[in-house]
């Protein structure tokens, strides 16, 4: 979770804003090759040379308070990258990130997760690691649980969890720590009709109490449906923003996708 303004953030944010993301550029440097250790023994002076990824480019965006907010674009776009430099995981080369409020990331699937553990167990050490207290946790167990529909299985090991299950009881986790801000990737992409429409649903009530959602999906109906506002993201840019149905239109548009 993160709070305030951060990633070398010094100027104000406005009122009505939860989020603002101002010029972001993040590069990556990736090895052309690499040595195996008996190459390295053998020859120790050669060096492993770097190519870099731009990732991303001079972003800038704001996001309101209280609004459904979906980012589209395809893969490798650096969606992923983006919501992962909102959260504090990466750190931008260049530009700033502004929140107004607590942030929950649900990005990765597992993360915090230990595959050996059971759900119980997870869920105290990964509630935990969100900032969750032992009492927090115990007082809310049930509900993450009934959430997730894994009360047949609390005390199976994740690593006889299905994908869809693991996804279940991560987000479940995911919107049981107080927050004002929830990105979320691809959680409508993974787990079965009626998870995702669970999902939508708490969607509709973090709007209903003020709360902000920015999501991501590979599936521009869920954008147009479910936010009310759109950026469509192309190699690493900021192609436009504004309503979630100018912003699918146009992305059906550049791909050459037909809406007959």
């Amino acid at each position: 979770m993160a709070s305030g303004a951060r990633l070398n953030g010094h100027g104000a944010i406005a009122a009505t804003d939860a989020i603002d993301v101002c010029g972001i550029s993040k590069t990556f440097r990736i090895p052309q090759e690499r040595l195996s250790l008996r190459q390295h023994f053998l020859h120790p002076l050669t060096r492993t040379t770097y190519e870099t990824n731009s990732v991303l480019r001079e972003v800038s965006f704001s996001i309101r308070k209280g609004e459904r907010f979906g980012i589209v674009g395809r893969n490798g776009c650096g969606k992923t990258t983006l919501l992962k430099t909102i959260a504090g995981i990466y750190r931008a080369d260049h530009g700033e990130v502004r929140l107004r409020g607590m942030l929950s990331p649900f990005i990765e699937l597992g993360v915090g997760f230990n595959t050996e553990l059971s759900a119980r167990d997870n869920i105290m050490i990964s509630g935990a690691l969100l900032g969750l207290s032992k009492s927090d946790l115990l007082e809310r167990f049930d509900e993450i649980i009934a959430f997730a529909e894994l009360e047949r299985f609390v005390d199976q090991r994740l690593k006889n969890y299905s994908s869809g299950m693991q996804v279940r009881l991560a987000y479940s986790v995911a919107i049981q720590v107080p927050f004002d801000i929830l990105i979320v990737d691809e959680v409508l992409a993974v787990g079965d009709a009626k998870f995702q429409e669970k999902c939508i649903k708490t969607f509709d009530d973090f709007s209903a109490a003020g709360k902000t959602v920015v999501l991501v999906s590979h599936d521009p109906a869920a954008i147009r449906k479910h936010c009310q506002r759109a950026m469509l993201l192309e190699n690493g840019s900021v192609v436009s923003v504004g309503s979630s149905n100018e912003i699918v239109d146009l992305y059906f548009e550049r791909e050459g996708i037909s809406t007959q």
